[in-house]
């Protein structure tokens, strides 16, 4: 598994699912319980991952969509 994207923005990582779900491609999201430890207000990050493979596509289906991402 490779890290696709990693975001503050609670809205973001839904918005990446839908689109690489769409293109057949699966993801799995990392640290969503982590609000726990922090009290609920937003300072840790999630991360969403997805195989090796498909990452080169999976970033150009995010790229393609308006999506920024760090890496």
């Amino acid at each position: 598994m490779e890290e696709l994207l990693r975001t503050n923005d609670i809205t973001l990582i839904p918005l990446a699912r839908t689109l690489l779900a769409e293109e057949g491609i699966e993801t799995f999201e990392l640290d969503v319980n982590m609000s726990v430890l922090e009290g609920s207000i937003g300072i840790l990050p999630r991360r969403l991952m997805v195989r090796t493979g498909d990452l080169a596509r999976a970033r150009t289906v995010l790229w393609e969509n308006g999506v920024a991402f760090d890496r």
